[in-house]
């Protein structure tokens, strides 16, 4: 089916199945990022990821638009733990999710490792096999098993045999805590056993830098600790960590440096994991309040 079958602007099928239709209306199109249909849009953003998309979006027939993060800049170390927290809506996991462009940026640079986020021409597929992200919803593939799910990328985006890739793949889950449950299938773990699945899937690539987003805020309480402490041993053997996190904590207990953003995208603090949290007075009033509200409890 066509679903919303025509772009008002170029009347060429956006959303399509090609059937019967032939190809000549695929020329000059590419496939959105986001839902994978074809669209026109410059940045590969299809018309209703754009208006969907936690990044930026804009009313139509209006001038308004809401930037989700602006005017940020920061440089992360190699074996840095930067945590990045604030309010709901502040842009924190819009901001790690330009880091391997899984979030398009309209202007800007963003480098990892000597690579251009930010250029077109850059291979997003080789920068992504080379920086580990682990989700809040684990995104893991429910019709494979937990060995399958660890091999899968490996074998087709590095190239390594299902040998090698078996391996590897059962190293890390071994690592996390977890090689009883290597035939078993994501609906037969918890929560936090997905997790941690999750995140032995991602250094099995062997990551230069690992990516968290809000890892711990779709778990029970009590599966909480397990996701942590885990991570807490990435950082302990020099893993760069990136972690968007509620879980001050782990950020007081783990942590580098610690990045503040507040609603409007912006970043209001970048400073030490010791500042932050032990030198109050020198933090500016809304750091003051946040701190306030999470660390009374």
């Amino acid at each position: 089916g066509l679903g919303r079958a025509y772009d008002n602007r170029s009347r060429l099928p956006v959303r399509c199945s090609c059937r019967g239709l032939g190809n000549s209306h695929r020329r000059g199109m590419k496939l959105c990022i986001h839902c994978g249909f074809l669209t026109r849009n410059p940045g590969r953003v299809c018309d209703d990821c754009w208006l969907e998309s936690d990044k930026r979006f804009r009313v139509k027939g209006s001038a308004t638009e809401l930037l989700a993060a602006t005017q940020v800049s920061f440089q992360v170390a190699k074996g840095e733990v930067v945590v990045v927290c604030g309010p709901s809506g502040s842009g924190k996991s819009t901001l790690i999710k330009t880091i391997n462009a899984l979030e398009p940026i309209q202007k800007g640079e963003i480098w990892v490792d000597g690579t251009a986020v930010h250029d077109a021409a850059t291979n997003l597929p080789q920068l992504r096999s080379r920086v580990g992200m682990v989700f809040q919803h684990f995104e893991l593939f429910p019709h494979l098993s937990v060995t399958e799910n660890l091999t899968l990328a490996q074998v087709k985006v590095l190239g390594r045999s299902p040998e090698q890739a078996r391996e590897r793949g059962l190293k890390y889950l071994d690592r996390v805590g977890l090689m009883a449950h290597k035939d078993k299938f994501p609906g037969q773990l918890s929560g936090g056993q997905q997790q941690r699945v999750a995140i032995a899937r991602a250094l099995s690539m062997d990551p230069i830098v690992m990516l968290f987003d809000e890892p711990t805020s779709a778990l029970d309480p009590e599966m909480v600790g397990e996701v942590l402490e885990v991570m807490m041993s990435l950082a302990q053997e020099g893993m760069t960590m990136m972690v968007v996190t509620h879980e001050m904590g782990f950020a007081r207990k783990v942590s580098d440096r610690v990045i503040f953003m507040d609603v409007g995208g912006r970043i209001l603090e970048d400073c030490t994991s010791d500042a932050f949290f032990n030198q109050p007075d020198a933090r500016q009033p809304r750091t003051k309040e946040f701190l306030a509200k999470i660390l009374q409890h």
